[in-house]
């Protein structure tokens, strides 16, 4: 269905007269589209819903064999999330991660360690949107922010992945699948070259899955060869979901050990 290698487009979101973007794409041909339309898509996955919930579960294979994690996700635009990490080998009792946002302050909480923290929202750097900037050098803003560098932020806010991983390989569309109840596109990427170095091989690549409906990632698989080394999917996904009005609402525990 065609390739996109230098797909640049991660910061061009159409400029509304008034209030926040919308989406480019309201969605996707029933037939066929190229790779590059389908990244534009997956850009404003966010911009499709007021709030979100979302359940991702994580198998990755390590030394000591596969290891399981589960990640909820709640959203509500803009500028409020919570993301809960939890092993659910370890128990339930005392073992998660919290990170949650009022898009003023973010606060942390590690229940294992009891360990937490409170600072304001990092400012972003300025110029990266600067439109005298080639595409690849401009970045994506996002409505709601999320932990950097965690599947949450890859799978709703997935432009930067698109534009500094998928784009630097040989993508394809791969056919349409249904996960977590929900119709999902598949994209198939080979040996992306902006990855960690113990993935750069000619043998490595990435299979995903995109929401139809939304264009969040609803699966991120890894193969090196044969071997998937990681398997990340959706097990539900609600946008739009009713949310109670305490969601956001968390007060670290007696005895949390501050660190700054």
């Amino acid at each position: 269905m065609g390739n996109a290698p230098r797909w640049s487009a991660a910061a061009l979101l159409p400029v509304p007269v008034d209030g926040r973007p919308r989406a480019e794409l309201t969605a996707l041909a029933p037939g066929g589209f190229a790779v590059d339309e389908l990244f534009t898509f997956m850009r404003d996955a966010e911009l499709r819903f007021e709030t979100l919930r979302m359940r991702i579960e994580e198998r990755r294979a390590t030394s000591l064999g596969e290891e399981l994690r589960v990640v909820d996700l709640t959203i509500r635009h803009p500028g409020e999330a919570r993301v809960t990490t939890s092993n659910p080998a370890l128990g339930t009792a005392g073992n998660y991660e919290l990170w949650i946002s009022d898009g003023k302050t973010v606060r942390t909480y590690s229940a294992p360690h009891r360990l937490g923290r409170q600072r304001p929202v990092r400012r972003e750097v300025q110029g990266l949107g600067d439109s005298d900037l080639p595409g690849m050098a401009q970045v994506y803003r996002p409505l709601t922010a999320l932990p950097k560098e965690t599947l949450p932020e890859t799978f709703v806010h997935p432009a930067g992945f698109c534009q500094n991983v998928l784009a630097t390989g040989r993508c394809r569309i791969a056919g349409e699948d249904v996960v977590g109840g929900r119709g999902a596109i598949l994209l198939e990427c080979d040996h992306p070259r902006s990855i960690e170095v113990a993935g750069d091989r000619p043998d490595y690549r990435i299979g995903l899955a995109v929401d139809r409906e939304t264009g969040v990632i609803t699966r991120l698989v890894e193969w090196i060869g044969d071997l998937a080394t990681r398997h990340a999917e959706v097990v539900s996904l609600t946008p739009n979901a009713s949310l109670p009005p305490a969601t956001f609402d968390f007060s670290f525990p007696e005895g949390t050990t501050f660190i700054y």
